[in-house]
């Protein structure tokens, strides 16, 4: 008999007990024990200990014939690889349980049924004793069973999950990881079951998986049981939230992506196959599996975890939607470990992947990490084939599995149709530090074998695979190295997907912000035709043209009743995810400046726009806004920034309008701005305007009784001082930020705001692209330039040897 005990549960075990339970039971035990208290919701179960495993193996002798299995393995000959394996997994699972482990087993479980029910559903988890250390995650490695009822379905789970300690992964992956094959032991995880079947479960991780970002909780989550997301099955929703301000109480659910979610795993009454996976309706795929306020109490509790740890976290989530004798329904955290990527990564350097050209594009997914990589494709359809593939190719297949590790290893790149940011081969690729675009949806089929392609992770969010061999360049920056300047240096923001990455390059937040990049990538329809929708779909039953374009508004707002809400609901998201990478630093929001030709091309845009001649100088920026046919739009856009600040409490994010013409027309946007509840100075609200045209610099002294700065566009203002289109081709010789002209407008505006005590910066690609316009605009005061990310780090280099130069300090 063993002295030691078989069974210990969750109330009697914490976070020091990894060797005697594994870390997926210490944790689940240190949450149980003092985290309910705070609130975060964990269901019961009990741990069958690493000495149960161990003896397990003595009692049975099978330990040395383990040992004799396994003696002289090569890993990387991944045939016999596999022969081991199964004849390690056969000792196991043909073995007999002690009939005291056997007993104290089946007595738990009796207790189980007391608290729950006769037949209480149980998820029988792996607990490997050296998971989740700091720098090797072995999450993955064993198996898991759900569903599973009665004492002797639990009996064959807990075999097959000590025989899963070897299956042929974990095998390779102990071996590679410098890990003995006994000096990890296996505990088992025995928990009542959340009923998700009949709602939702995900993932979360309390950083951003992709740049490391630490102020934000991502969540994932897909209907039905959560495996499908932890193994990639499933292209599931996305949601961000940030931490800052939801510890101060506001509800900043900053970014919600839609995602396919073609299928749930659900329960079945075949005690041989306890689950399986059914095809979701057009309705759940249509809709997102949490609310708002779901998705804010998910967030604190993973801020509660990580706090409690001290350490970024990898949590998985489940919504019981049949409050089954969980408890009352809701929602529930039943698992919790340490994030084992970016929290070990080195945060004083970055490196920056650039395409030096361009290249025909044969499938889009999902980017994982920031990487570009180049290689002839290998299609892989199953785990049988791994034998064909090579080092050095790009694996594209449906979905991996752990049994897959032994070749992701050793590809260059690795594509997926399916699967989100949590799923297992992002996991793996994260660790790899390999290049990996998953939820392609077609990659098997748009890619051949043989193929020469290249992988981009480096365009933001989107991965993309292009063909060919494309030329790319990786800059390595070292942030001890970049100088602090008295001028603020700050950036040109246009793609919320890339904020969080470019919010940790050295900076003073953002100058410029454009809204015409997300109404163009995140929306794509024209706001009055959204306003308008009601009325014109009327219209579509007899009109053709409209019927194409109501059909795609329907096709992009499918979660949305209220058709407006979408503009203003995924205009504040992309403002919000820019906001949060550069909290608490100022970030200025340029309002929409789209010309006429440029609206027309939105969806249902030539219903509303006119043709102009020459629209670069027609109806545009300010003009519209007070407009009595677009002031409605832009109230939408007043909408999403009051949402911004007030609900999700992003106060650093600031207005600039854009192409104001005069004084009284300034005056006119500050009047309608109030009126749809953005006011100037309410709660630290300051409005710029863009000082682009030469009335601005004329009247700048009457321009800053108005507003509260000016950031110089000195593309606009450059082509009017010359008079010229820089849209042709036919001047474009002519075209220069550095003629006399424009510098010594530009030196007027800085003068006449300093003598005004007004805020005066420059967000025009002047000082980007030229370092001696740089350096005279420090010679001119400026307070502030706002650069493109890609040089913010060497024009600093230029301002800050400019200002030693002068004496700046």
């Amino acid at each position: 008999m063993n002295d030691r005990p078989f069974i210990l549960w969750f109330n009697e075990i914490g976070i020091k007990d990894v060797p005697l339970v594994g870390g997926k039971n210490a944790s689940l035990g240190e949450m149980y024990r003092r985290l309910t208290e705070k609130g975060v919701m964990v269901p019961n179960g009990f741990a069958i200990t690493a000495d149960a495993y161990k003896y397990l193996l003595k009692e049975t002798g099978i330990e040395q014939a383990i040992r004799d299995a396994l003696d002289g393995l090569n890993t990387h000959d991944i045939a016999d690889l596999g022969k081991r394996g199964e004849k390690v997994r056969n000792i196991i699972l043909n073995s007999k349980f002690p009939d005291d482990l056997d007993k104290a087993i089946k007595n738990s479980y009796s207790m189980m049924e007391k608290i729950y029910g006769k037949g209480v559903d149980v998820a029988v988890r792996s607990s490997a004793t050296a998971e989740d250390l700091p720098d090797a995650s072995f999450a993955g490695q064993q198996e898991t069973y759900l569903n599973i009822r009665g004492p002797e379905q639990l009996l064959n789970a807990c075999k097959r999950c000590f025989a899963s300690l070897f299956t042929n992964r974990a095998i390779s992956y102990r071996q590679d990881k410098g890990f003995g094959h006994f000096d990890v032991y296996l505990s088992i995880v025995v928990q009542k079951m959340v009923r998700s079947d009949s709602s939702s479960a995900g993932v979360i991780f309390t950083i951003d998986t992709e740049s490391g970002f630490e102020d934000v909780v991502y969540i994932t989550g897909a209907w039905g049981l959560g495996e499908n997301v932890v193994q990639g099955a499933v292209n599931p929703d996305e949601f961000y939230v940030f931490k800052p301000t939801l510890k101060e109480g506001y509800s900043p659910v900053v970014s919600k992506r839609l995602g396919l979610k073609q299928k749930k795993m659900i329960y079945t009454s075949d005690p041989q196959n306890p689950v399986e996976n059914v095809t979701t309706s057009d309705e759940e795929r249509h809709h997102f599996v949490l609310s708002d306020d779901e998705l804010v109490t998910l967030a604190k509790w993973s801020c509660i975890i990580e706090e409690h740890y001290g350490k970024a976290m990898d949590i998985e989530w489940a919504k019981d939607g049949d409050g089954h004798k969980v408890g009352t329904g809701g929602l529930f955290i039943v698992q919790a470990r340490p994030e084992t990527v970016h929290s070990q990564k080195d945060k004083n350097f970055m490196e920056t992947y650039r395409l030096k050209e361009t290249g025909e594009i044969l499938a889009t997914g999902k980017a994982v990490g920031a990487k570009i990589s180049q290689g002839k494709v290998n299609i892989i359809k199953n785990a049988s084939k791994i034998l064909e593939f090579k080092k050095g190719e790009v694996l594209v297949t449906d979905m991996t599995d752990p049994d897959w590790e032994p070749i992701m290893k050793i590809a260059s790149a690795i594509v997926t149709n399916r699967g989100g940011r949590t799923c297992h081969a992002a996991i793996v690729s994260r660790e790899l530090g390999i290049t990996c675009v998953v939820g392609t949806d077609n990659g098997t089929d748009r890619l051949s074998t043989g193929q020469d392609v290249t992988v981009s992770c480096a365009e933001g969010e989107e991965g993309l695979i292009y063909k060919g061999l494309l030329d790319f360049e990786v800059e390595r920056i070292d942030f001890s190295e970049v100088p602090k300047t008295k001028t603020h240096i700050m950036m040109n923001v246009g793609i919320p997907d890339k904020a969080f990455t470019q919010g940790q390059i050295p900076n003073e937040g953002v100058g410029l912000a454009r809204l015409e990049f997300i109404i163009n990538s995140y929306i794509g329809i024209h706001p009055l035709a959204l306003l308008n929708y009601p009325e014109l779909k009327e219209k579509a039953a007899s009109d053709k043209k409209i019927a194409e374009f109501i059909n795609a508004i329907d096709a992009k707002t499918v979660a949305y009743d209220d058709k407006s809400q979408f503009f203003v609901d995924m205009l504040a998201q992309g403002v919000a995810t820019i906001g949060a990478g550069f909290y608490p630093k100022d970030v200025i929001v340029r309002m929409s400046d789209f010309k006429s030709n440029e609206y027309a091309n939105l969806i249902g845009g030539r219903q509303y726009e006119p043709v102009e001649s020459n629209p670069m100088i027609g109806w545009r920026g300010a003009s519209r806004y007070y407009a009595e046919d677009f002031e409605p739009a832009f109230a939408l856009e007043c909408e999403a920034l009051k949402k911004v600040r007030n609900e999700m409490g992003l106060t650093n994010v600031k207005v600039m309008i854009p192409f104001c013409r005069t004084v009284k027309e300034g005056k006119q946007v500050i009047e309608v701005m109030k009126r749809h509840g953005l006011v100037q100075g309410e709660n630290g609200l300051e409005v710029y305007v863009m000082c682009e045209i030469p009335s601005n610099v004329i009247l700048a002294d009457q321009f800053a009784e108005v507003f509260d700065g000016f950031s110089i566009g000195s593309n606009d203002l450059t082509q009017l001082i010359l008079g010229l289109d820089r849209d042709s081709e036919l001047v474009s010789h002519i075209y220069d930020e550095r003629n006399e002209a424009v510098k010594r407008m530009v030196r007027q505006v800085i003068d006449t705001a300093r003598k005004a005590n007004c805020k005066i910066g420059i967000c025009g690609q002047a000082p980007s692209d030229f370092p001696d316009f740089a350096a005279f605009l420090v010679e001119c005061g400026i307070d502030s330039m706002s650069l493109t990310p890609d040089t913010a780090v060497k024009t600093r280099l230029v301002v800050a040897e400019k200002e030693k130069e002068l004496g700046i300090k």
